[in-house]
């Protein structure tokens, strides 16, 4: 399984997230936000965590123009697999694959921390090996992680089974205390805390590692 890691200027944990894909076997190659095509046999892209660049306009806005973006909207649209995480998570909204918009922090202040999540759904290929309910730790970094929805759009993502993380206590404001959301189709996923800084014991917890885990098994039977 191939993987493509784009880099924003700004980008601070996109060889963080390469390395997350690799320890869980995938062939990991870099993309360049100025390139126009992804490497091909692509299966999933991720787009790291950071301040692309330094998140003027909106976090995630100036980034969801680069000359990038089109082809990973393209690689959406065929049913490719896409992981945004924190930034990226902003930039995946901004490109329009993921529903809602990441607000400032309730507490207007940036946050750093372990946290807990419980996992919503297991019916993904991003979260297969977890179990239902399934407590972990996982490090969140940011200022703008308060993930805001109206309510009808709350309401689908409730009943399509596509809140994928939850906060166990909510750091952020976040609606229903949402961390993580999956697209219609289940193959893209955006979440706000780092699952790529818990892929080894020697930092501290592996508690992300389930992911890459789950999305490398996932997609082989897709």
């Amino acid at each position: 399984m191939k993987a493509a890691v784009v880099t924003f200027p700004g980008s601070n944990c996109d060889r963080d997230l390469a390395e997350g894909f690799a320890l869980s076997g995938f062939e990991v190659s870099r993309v360049w936000h100025k390139d126009t095509s992804l490497p091909a046999g692509t299966d999933v892209v991720g787009i790291p965590g950071g301040f692309s660049f330094g998140d003027y306009l909106r976090c995630g806005a100036i980034a969801a123009q680069s000359p990038i973006a089109a082809a990973v909207v393209a690689h959406a649209a065929r049913g490719g697999y896409v992981l945004g995480i924190c930034n990226g998570f902003q930039v995946l909204t901004e490109m329009r694959l993921l529903p809602g918009a990441l607000m400032r922090n309730a507490g207007l202040k940036f946050i750093c921390r372990m946290q807990n999540l419980h996992v919503a759904t297991t019916a993904s290929a991003f979260t297969s090996t977890y179990a239902s309910g399934q407590s972990i730790n996982i490090p969140i970094a940011h200022h703008d992680g308060n993930y805001l929805i109206d309510q009808d759009g709350l309401a689908k993502l409730k009943g399509e089974d596509r809140i994928a993380f939850t906060y166990g206590i909510n750091p952020n404001g976040s609606i229903a205390d949402i961390a993580g959301v999956l697209s219609e189709n289940r193959r893209v996923l955006g979440m706000m805390p780092h699952p790529e800084r818990v892929v080894d014991q020697r930092h501290g917890g592996v508690g992300g590692a389930g992911l890459f885990k789950s999305l490398m098994g996932g997609m082989a039977l897709a």
